[in-house]
């Protein structure tokens, strides 16, 4: 894992500057706030490098406040103001860590940012698993609702007739797909147009179910972690989670029409 925090020389010139510029301001006149508030944005550049070096030293910035934000996110508090000591001393030339103390606190950053980044995401799987069961626990006492062998759960919302595909078949449906909070993660039906794909290529609990259902027929499905995307983690599916998905089944081609 490569290191969060490590700050080019460039870098850390412009926060060197930025850090001791309110005490190498002279002291003035107090002003009226929005004036004063006009003379502090009141930047003048002399010509266009002038104007690129402000702007890499606030791109700079932005990319240092966000490295020492982040791990916050995750229980590791890194205080602004020890950083700027920091880049200040060395500047001096009186540096509190020499290079290989720099380097392991460094590399000890690197090493809690990814314990803490693992167990949260444990925690947070976990917690979605449960979630999910206990979900699936109170949706089975629902009316209609049958089990599979496979924990594939479903319900009739729209019954039908029509024929039943195949897991060799490509199927046309419409759908909606919600977290089991009811978060909407995908849909045709706000795309306004539906979806075609081999039945066989999906996940695991579309595979299943779509082929419980005839054409003409809408289902509900709840889909446990194991028949949808398992452990692994998106933005916007967690990892272990529960799926619910709206189900109506358009169309099948089975390859008859092709070969007639």
């Amino acid at each position: 894992m490569k290191s969060i925090f490590k700050v080019s020389l460039l870098a850390a010139t412009v926060m060197l500057a930025v850090g001791c510029q309110k005490e190498e301001e002279p002291k003035q006149e107090v002003k009226p706030a929005v004036e004063q508030v006009q003379a502090e944005k009141a930047v003048h550049f002399k010509s266009e490098d002038d104007k690129a070096a402000y702007a890499i030293g606030a791109s700079f910035a932005n990319y240092l406040a966000q490295s020492i934000e982040k791990p916050s996110e995750i229980g590791i508090d890194l205080k602004k103001e020890l950083v700027l000591k920091g880049i200040e001393d060395v500047f001096a030339d009186k540096a509190a860590l020499n290079e290989d103390e720099i380097r392991t606190a460094l590399e000890g950053l690197d090493k809690r940012v990814a314990e803490n980044m693992q167990k949260q995401a444990a925690e947070k799987a976990a917690a979605a698993k449960k979630a999910g069961d206990d979900f699936r626990a109170e949706f089975a006492k629902q009316e209609g609702v049958k089990t599979t062998d496979s924990g594939l759960m479903y319900q009739v919302l729209t019954p039908a007739e029509g024929e039943k595909p195949k897991d060799t078949d490509t199927v046309e449906v419409h759908y909606k797909g919600t977290l089991i909070d009811g978060t909407q993660f995908d849909s045709s039906y706000d795309r306004g147009e539906t979806a075609t794909f081999p039945l066989n290529r999906v996940i695991p609990g579309w595979t299943e179910g779509v082929q419980l259902m005839p054409v003409g027929s809408k289902f509900k499905f709840v889909i446990p972690p194991q028949l949808a995307y398992g452990e692994q983690d998106t933005p916007s599916i967690p990892a272990n989670s529960t799926l619910v998905f709206e189900v109506e089944l358009v169309s099948i081609d089975n390859g008859e029409q092709a070969a007639q």
